[in-house]
Parts: structure tokens; sequence; C-alpha cells
């Protein structure tokens, strides 16, 4: 019931229908407002942040350590997809793909704006330079860091479980099984998943507005083509073409080819910039970052601004509030994508693996581009950070300029901003059609063409509709509401891990039993036939 199924289109339709009128609603509402619906978007992030921020903090914080945890209790020996399973792709590939739809466009768009920012509008106010610049490079490294990845794993290895161990459809409403058990299949079920689609839609259309404004930029500095609202509404309706020819070509032959090229040549950026910057500088402080971040850890997760006086408060509703939210909202998407390409590994290695692997390498970033863009502000106050405060999509090409061979390395910046626009929408578009259809992982191409082309709408009416305020309203608005199917899903996992672990222990024992009764019986046979050796041998001796 509830799923129509023609050529093109696969459908749940008690999930499609509400998701797509919901979203259809929110663009024509948007466009027929116009500009005042800029201010409504201030008033809906102020509002959350202010009355809920406390809460998001809380809950991140809580997501990590349930993460960290479980991977090193007795439950990180369980393997996804059961003990023979294997996994599907090398661990190469396994990072470029969690790497590229986890951070991609997000970080080359902060990488070295949001360091300056923190750098010269201080959160908490230092003694001197080198102060400012070790609180700017340790809360860079939160919001990028373990809080972030542990959002998406945990999400990633509910799903993986439920999906690979449990063999329940590869959808949000399937992790609360333990819970719920067959009302996954009813509405309860499709509100979740309702939810999942649309925090998806807005996490990804956030990253995908950053991404486009920052593709402006370049193309205003390469080619002098102006950095407009409409130029950037176009480029999107461009990238989104392209991002549709990699979803009809699939998880293989497209996320996958995109995802490594991704890591390739942003590994050639990443490596140009510490050749040709300060080298010494950018590795000295990667490690003083890491030993900064680390030793202040505790204080960072758990600051609220609870001290600040009334008139400076507010910085962390724009920035650690703004985070969690885009993560929370972002990881149904990212969560079930590590999901399709986690199978065969055990939950420990899950765990670590995006957890410790794609943070060193997101610190590594944050350090080379917003580390030097840093440097060169000490050295020259202004010339980073009047254009960062002026427009921050400029800031790395303002970075680059700064260093030789910058039209060149600008032109490498915006192809690998693009390339993190198509993996980042052609990837959240296969699972945004994988929910909408049930958990089928194979849907028709048509409806996963809808999905991409849905996605870049919302990014461009987004855009329209208030700028990088419209982005930061969105991912927020929606990522609270999914904090609390989080949270319930942390429940639900340990049930289910609990039951796993219960049954590989009752299999152990079965399996142990079986084997001392074979030997018992092996060591009697071998008894009877020692007696009859021993009965034949006595015969032939007392025969006349």
């Amino acid at each position: 019931m509830g799923k129509g199924k023609n050529k093109y289109f696969d459908v749940h339709g008690p999930v499609f229908w509400p998701a797509s009128i919901l979203i259809v609603i929110f663009i024509v509402v948007t466009l027929i407002v116009g500009e005042p619906m800029e201010k409504v978007f201030d008033n809906i992030q102020n509002g959350i942040s202010d009355y809920a921020g406390w809460f998001l903090v809380l809950a991140t914080n809580s997501f990590l350590i349930f993460c960290i945890v479980i991977g090193f209790s007795k439950y990180g020996k369980i393997k996804i997809g059961g003990d023979d399973c294997q996994p599907e792709f090398s661990t190469g590939a396994w990072f470029a793909m969690l790497f590229s739809a986890g951070m991609g466009i997000g970080i080359i768009f902060w990488g070295v704006a949001e360091p300056m920012f923190h750098y010269t509008q201080p959160p908490i106010e230092q003694g001197s330079q080198s102060e400012l610049a070790e609180q700017a490079m340790s809360f860079s490294f939160l919001h990028w860091g373990l809080h972030a990845w542990g959002i998406y794993a945990l999400v990633g290895l509910a799903l993986a479980f439920f999906a690979f161990s449990r063999k329940l459809p590869l959808t949000i409403r399937s992790v609360f099984y333990p819970m719920l058990k067959d009302k996954i299949y009813g509405p309860i079920g499709d509100v979740i998943d309702v939810i999942a689609v649309i925090a998806t839609l807005f996490g990804l259309a956030t990253s995908l507005g950053f991404g486009v404004q920052q593709v402006s930029s370049g193309m205003n500095y390469l080619f002098d083509i102006p950095d407009t609202v409409v130029t950037q509404v176009i480029l999107i309706g461009v990238i989104t073409l392209i991002a549709t020819g990699s979803v009809v070509l699939g998880i293989d032959k497209g996320v996958k080819f995109l995802s490594e090229l991704n890591i390739r040549i942003g590994a050639v950026f990443l490596i140009f910039i510490i050749v040709v910057g300060p080298t010494l500088f950018i590795l000295d402080s990667y490690m003083e970052n890491l030993g900064h971040y680390f030793q202040k850890f505790f204080f960072l997760s758990t600051w609220t601004e609870a001290y600040q006086p009334t008139d400076s408060a507010g910085w962390q509703n724009s920035w650690t509030v703004f985070y969690w939210a885009w993560w929370i909202s972002w990881s149904p998407f990212v969560g079930m994508f590590i999901a399709r390409v986690s199978k065969g590994r055990t939950v420990r290695e899950f765990i670590m693996g995006v957890l410790i692997v794609p943070s060193l390498l997101t610190f590594l970033w944050m350090t080379a581009f917003g580390g030097t863009g840093i440097w060169v502000e000490m050295a020259n106050p202004g010339i980073i950070s009047e254009s960062v405060m002026d427009n921050v999509s400029t800031s790395l090409f303002v970075l680059l300029e700064q260093f030789p061979l910058a039209e060149i390395a600008s032109a490498v910046g915006v192809i690998l901003v693009i390339n993190f626009f198509v993996t980042s929408s052609d990837s959240g578009s296969l699972v945004i059609d994988s929910i909408t259809a049930g958990g089928k992982l194979d849907a028709p191409v048509g409806q996963r063409i809808f999905w991409a082309v849905s996605e870049g709408t919302v990014a461009a009416v987004l855009l329209i509709g208030g700028g990088l305020g419209a982005l930061q309203t969105a991912a927020i608005t929606t990522g609270l509401p999914f904090t609390f199917v989080l949270i319930l899903m942390m429940v639900s996992l340990l049930k289910g891990l609990k039951k796993e672990y219960a049954k590989s222990i009752q299999m152990d024992k079965e399996t142990d039993i079986k084997k001392y009764s074979e030997r018992i019986e092996k060591l009697i046979n071998k008894r009877k036939k020692y007696i009859r050796n021993r009965k034949n041998l006595n015969q032939k001796t007392t025969k006349p």
C-alpha cells in the first residue's frame, strides 16, 4: 500500500508526497514573499538559537560520547552484515567517499574564513596575537572535528547495523525497530522518514548554497563575471545538471569516481599550499593546534556563553549552534551514505575510522589554509580580514593571491568546489531517493533526477530569499527537530547491539558445546577402537 511504481518512479507514497508537498510550499512561499523573508529567517534562527542552543550543545556532546563508548565496548567486535561479510570497498576508497560526503564544500568555503573570523572577532578576549590565533584554530577544530563526525558515526552505524545485520530497509525508520517493532511500517515510521527527508534536503541545500557562492566568487576573480545572485542561480542550474548525470551513473561509476577524484585534487591543492606557503609554520602549528584543541576540549565542548556580557553574547548562535544543527540536519544524508559503503566492517573499525581519520585530515586542511591566512594577517593586518568581512566567499582566493601561481591555484579551487558540489548533490539524491522509495537501493533514474533538481532548486530559493542567513536558518530549523530523532536513535541502537551481542554469545556457546561434544565423541571412539585392538591382540596371543 502507498507505493506507486512505473518506469520512472517507484515511490513510497506516505513519505514521498508529504515531503514533496512541504518542500514545494516552502519554495512557493519564499518566492512570493520575496525580500521580507530574510527578516523572517533571521527571527527564526535567533529564536531557536537563544532558547535551544544549550540543548543542541548537550545533545551533540552526548552523541560523541555514546559513539566512543560503543566503539571501545564489548559491542566493538560486532561485524556489520554478519561474521562472514567482507567490505565492499577498499579502505582508501571508503575514506575518500565518507570524507567527500561528510565535509566537502563546507571545508573549502570556511577553511580560510572561519579561523579569520575567530581571530579578528574573538569569542573570548585574549591578551596576545598568538593566544588569539590559538583560540581561533581551536574553535575551528571544534566545529569541524570529532563532534561533527560523532553525529555522522551515530547515524551511519545505526543505519548500517539495522540494514545489513538485521536485513531491514535502508531508511531512518528501520533504526527504531527495537522500540517500535512492526509499527515502523505505519504512520509513525512515515513521519520519521518525512522529517529525515526534509532535514537532509535543507542540510544539503545549505552546503550547496555555500559552494555556489564560492564558485561565483572564483568566476568573478578569474573571468570578471559579476558575482550576483543571478550568477549564483545560473551556476546552481549548470552544476545540478552535471550532478544529475552522476546520479544517473549510480554509486560505483558516478559517486565513487568523483569522490576519489575529489581526494586526489584536494590532496594536490593541500600539498600546494603547504609547499608554497609557510611550510614550517604549517607543520609546527598543526602539532600545536592539535595539542591546544585536545587540551581545551572539554571547555570548548561545553562553553555556552553563560557568563559573557549580554551585549557581547550571541557569537555562539551564529557559529557553534549553527554548526551542530547543520551537521544534525545533514546526518541522514551523510549517515546513510556512509552506511551504504561500510558493510563488512566491525563496529569499532567503523567508529574509529569515521571519527579519527576524517577529523585529522580536516584539521590539517584548516591549519594549512586557515592557519596560513592568520599567518599572513599577523604580518599584514587587514589584508585577509577585510576581504573576509566584505565577502566571506572570496576568502580562499584572497589568500591564494599572496602566493605564486595564484590564478592556476584559484582555478583548481573552483574545480574542487564544483566537484564537491556534484558529489554532495548526487550522493544526497541517492539517499533521499532511497528513503522516499521505502528503502530501495536502486530506485528508477527518473526519481533520482527529481531529487537532484529539488536540491538545486531549494538552494537557489534560499539564496534568493536571504543569502547566507537563509542558509543558516534552514540548517537550524530542520536540525532541531531531528535532534530528538537522534536521541531516540541512540537508545534503539544500544538495544539492537545488546541483542546482537547476546545472540553471538549464545552462538559461541552452542559452537563450544558442539565442539566439546565432538571431542568427547572422538575420544570415546578412540577408546573403543583401542579396546577392540587390544581384544584382537589378546585373541591372537592366546591361540595355540
